[in-house]
């Protein structure tokens, strides 16, 4: 079952610039999926759409089938639902020490100071952050901000945790340990999706991948679907995966054969070449 569902979103900018225009996205329960784009595409515009900061002109916006509403009842609701963390996380942590960050959500549910306590503790522990309950975010490195932004985000015990360029600004490292981080979310029964225009990380975490360009999804379904279709990709002002990119070249070289589709990771190109000499031994 979709757990939200975009359905023919447009959004117009105040300028009057159409920024979305006819949004179908979806994402099933327990999935991981990837909003793919180059920058300006029109991601974290829809992103905002997803619990409500920004309303569509036209279109509806489903949370559990149910037609997302504005009223502010109903915008407290699904934003415990729907937990966005910001590309950069100093958008996102004001508060002069880090509990007082990630308790500032529990707080406005009007819960009790043990529950607030137990909350934060637990959010903090699960991203790797116990300890750093005074310091204050602006001591924090990168991949540190980061960690007590999804915190914040987790201490509401949400379905569903959105991410706009979760790997934005991190060293390879950083960046690895954020999606281990969020993968084994996932494993937890959080529905994941992200947006990024990294397409080597995609086919490593994604179940599935929409490609936004102009405003306008061109291309959904899964890694190897959709990375198949080289020229959408390139259309898309994207490239194909570093992998799939240096099979292309020897296909192209004849120095070595595939089917329709390209291996998308180190792990796939070396079964395709294995099998692919053990048929031609010569």
């Amino acid at each position: 079952m979709n757990v939200i569902e975009t359905r023919s979103v447009t959004y117009k900018s105040p300028s009057c610039t159409i920024a979305l225009d006819k949004i179908d996205f979806s994402a099933k329960a327990g999935e991981i999926v990837a909003l793919l784009g180059a920058n300006g595409a029109g991601k974290s515009t829809l992103f905002l759409h997803f619990n409500g900061i920004l309303k569509p002109t036209h279109g509806t916006v489903d949370l559990d089938k149910q037609v997302m509403k504005y009223d502010k009842e109903s915008l407290a609701k699904t934003r415990q639902t729907v937990g966005i963390v910001f590309q950069n996380p100093d958008d996102q942590l004001f508060a002069p020490t880090v509990e007082e960050d990630v308790a500032f959500g529990p707080m406005n549910l009007n819960l009790s100071k043990e529950e607030v306590k137990s909350r934060i503790n637990k959010s903090l522990k699960r991203v790797g952050m116990e300890g750093y309950h005074n310091k204050a975010p602006h001591h924090l490195s990168g991949g540190q901000k980061k960690r007590v932004a999804i915190a914040g985000v987790l201490a509401m015990e949400p379905k569903i945790m959105v991410l706009d360029e979760p790997t934005s600004g991190l060293d390879p490292r950083g960046a690895s340990r954020i999606m281990k981080l969020l993968y084994e979310l996932n494993s937890e029964g959080i529905t994941i999706i992200i947006s990024t225009h990294d397409v080597d990380l995609v086919p490593i975490y994604a179940d599935k991948v929409h490609v936004i360009s102009d405003g306008k999804i061109i291309k959904k379904g899964t890694p190897v679907e959709v990375f198949s279709d080289v020229e959408t990709i390139r259309k898309a002002n994207l490239r194909l995966p570093r992998i799939a990119h240096l099979m292309e070249i020897l296909k192209k070289k004849d120095q070595i054969s595939f089917g329709d589709s390209y291996p998308l990771t180190i792990g796939e190109a070396r079964k395709n070449i294995d099998n692919y000499f053990n048929s031609n031994p010569n």
